[in-house]
C-alpha cells in the first residue's frame, strides 16, 4: 500500500527519537523479568525446595504466556493502535510482577508468570514496529536493533541490584520493586506515546487529519491540508495475509528460525548464573556470569543493526550466528576458570544474541506496516515454544545426568539452524 506522505527521507526529529528510546525502555521489562527469576533461581529453588524441573516450570510459564501474548494480544495493535495495546500489556506485567512478590504458592507463582508473559509477550512486537514506523531510512535498522538493546539493559540492571539485594532482602522485594517499575513505565506511554503517522493513515476516521497534525507538530514538520491518497483496496489484515503469495515463503522461513533462535537464547538466559553457581561459584560471583552474558548481549544488539544496514542482514545474522556457535563449543571443550569463563560468557552474549536480534529489523523489511505487527507477533510466538521448550529441556537433560559439555554442544546446533534458515529469505528489501 502507497501513499504520498512519508517520514523515511527526512531528518528524524526529537519527539521521533523519543519514541525510540520509550520503545527500548519498555523492552527493559523482558530483560527484567527473564533474568530476574534466573537471578532469583537460586533462592526460589532452596525455599520452595524445588526440583530443577519445577524450576524449569516456573521458566516456561512466562514463556508460555509470551506465546500466548504474540498470538493474541500483539496482532490487535494492527487494529486498535500501539499505545492501546502498549497500555494493556504493560498493565499485565505491573500486576504479574507486584503478585508474585506477594505470594507463597508454586500454584499461584506459575499463574503469575503467565499473566506476566502475556504483557511482555503483547509489547514486543509492538515496539518493532513502532520503532520502525517512527525512524526514517537512514536510522530505521539501528533503531530497531537498538530497541532489542533494551533487552540485555534490563537484564543488566537487574543483575546488579540482584546480587546487591537479593541476598539482603529476598527475591520476592525484588519482583515488588519490578512492579513499581513497570507502573512507573505505563505512566511514560500514557503521557508521551503516540501512534505512528503510518498507522493513522492506514486506519483512518473522521479525526484522523486533526490526530496527524498534532503529531506532526510534534515531529517538527508542516501541517498536512488534506489526508494523502492511499489505496483502500487493500486486504483485510489477518493471519491469513501471512500466507498470501507475497509473505508465504519467508513466514515459514523466519517462524522456523526464531524458533531455533529462542531455544537456544532463552536457555542460555535462563540458566547461565545457575550453571555458574553450580560449578562453585559464589551466588554472587555466578550473578556477574549472567551480567557479562548480557552487557555481551547489549553490545552485540546494538551493532547487528547498523552491520545489517552495511553488509545485509542474512549476511550479519549468519556471520554473528556461526561465530556464536564455534564460542559455545570452545565452552563445551575446555574446562575454563573464572576469567576465561567471563570472556567466553561476554562473547556468547554478543554473537548469540546479537545475531538473534537481527530478525526485527528483518522482520520490519520484510513485512510492511498493515501487517507488520501481525508478522512481528506470530513469529515471536512461534518461537516462543522453542523459549518454552529450550529452558525445560535443560532442566529435564541436567536432572537425567546430561554434563554441561554435551548440553552446551546440543543447544549450539539450533543457532545453525536458525542461521540458515535467514539466510534463505527472499525479499528486496534485505
Amino acid at each position: 500500500m502507497k501513499h504520498t506522505f512519508d517520514i523515511s527521507d527526512k531528518p528524524m526529529s526529537a519527539y521521533q527519537w523519543l519514541m525510540v528510546a520509550i520503545c527500548f525502555i519498555l523492552n527493559f521489562n523482558d530483560g527484567i523479568d527473564v533474568l530476574l527469576v534466573s537471578f532469583s533461581s537460586t533462592e526460589i529453588i532452596e525455599q520452595w525446595n524445588l526440583s530443577k524441573t519445577e524450576m524449569g516450570y516456573i521458566f516456561s510459564a512466562g514463556l508460555a504466556g509470551m506465546t500466548l501474548g504474540a498470538f493474541l494480544i500483539a496482532p490487535l495493535a494492527d487494529r486498535f493502535g500501539r499505545r492501546r495495546v502498549f497500555l494493556f500489556s504493560v498493565a499485565m506485567i505491573a500486576a504479574g510482577m507486584l503478585g508474585v512478590g506477594l505470594i507463597n504458592d508454586y500454584k499461584v507463582m506459575l499463574l503469575l508468570r503467565i499473566l506476566t508473559g502475556l504483557g511482555i509477550g503483547g509489547i514486543l512486537p509492538t515496539m518493532a514496529a513502532t520503532a520502525a514506523e517512527f525512524s526514517n531510512q537512514k536510522f530505521r535498522d539501528f533503531n530497531v536493533g537498538l530497541v532489542q538493546a533494551g533487552w540485555p539493559v534490563g537484564a543488566i540492571l537487574t543483575g546488579l541490584l540482584s546480587a546487591r539485594y537479593i541476598p539482603e532482602y529476598g527475591w520476592q522485594m525484588a519482583f515488588l520493586v519490578s512492579g513499581i517499575i513497570a507502573c512507573l513505565m505505563w505512566l511514560l506511554v500514557f503521557f508521551f506515546m503516540s501512534d505512528s503517522p503510518e498507522f493513522l493513515l492506514n486506519n483512518r476516521d473522521e479525526n484522523t487529519l486533526t490526530k496527524l497534525n498534532v503529531l506532526m507538530k510534534r515531529m517538527q514538520q508542516p501541517n498536512l491540508q488534506t489526508l494523502p491518497e492511499v489505496n483502500l483496496e487493500r486486504e483485510k489484515v489477518s493471519v491469513k495475509t501471512l500466507f498470501s503469495n507475497v509473505y508465504r515463503s519467508n513466514t515459514l522461513k523466519v517462524w522456523l528460525g526464531a524458533f531455533f533462535g529462542f531455544m537456544t537464547l532463552y536457555t542460555l538466559m535462563s540458566w547461565v548464573p545457575t550453571i555458574a553457581n553450580d560449578s562453585g561459584m559464589p551466588f554472587k560471583l555466578a550473578t556477574y556470569v549472567g551480567i557479562m552474558l548480557n552487557i555481551g548481549a547489549a553490545l552485540g544488539s546494538s551493532s547487528i543493526g547498523a552491520f545489517g544496514s552495511k553488509v545485509g542482514m542474512r549476511q550479519a545474522m549468519l556471520s554473528f550466528l556461526v561465530v556464536a556457535f564455534f564460542i559455545m563449543q570452545i565452552y563445551a571443550f575446555s574446562s575454563p576458570g573464572p576469567m576465561l569463563i567471563f570472556i567466553l560468557v561476554l562473547f556468547i552474549g554478543f554473537f548469540v544474541q546479537g545475531g538473534f536480534n537481527g530478525i526485527w529489523p528483518t522482520l520490519a523489511r520484510i513485512y510492511d506496516a498493515n501487517i507488520r505487527t501481525t508478522g512481528v507477533g506470530y513469529t515471536v510466538g512461534i518461537g516462543r515454544f522453542g523459549a518454552i521448550l529450550g529452558p525445560w529441556l535443560f532442566g529435564f537433560l541436567s536432572d537425567s545426568g546430561l554434563g554441561i559439555e554435551m548440553l552446551f554442544i546440543l543447544f549450539s546446533i539450533p543457532l545453525l539452524l536458525m542461521g540458515l534458515c535467514i539466510w534463505s529469505l527472499k525479499s528486496e528489501k534485505l
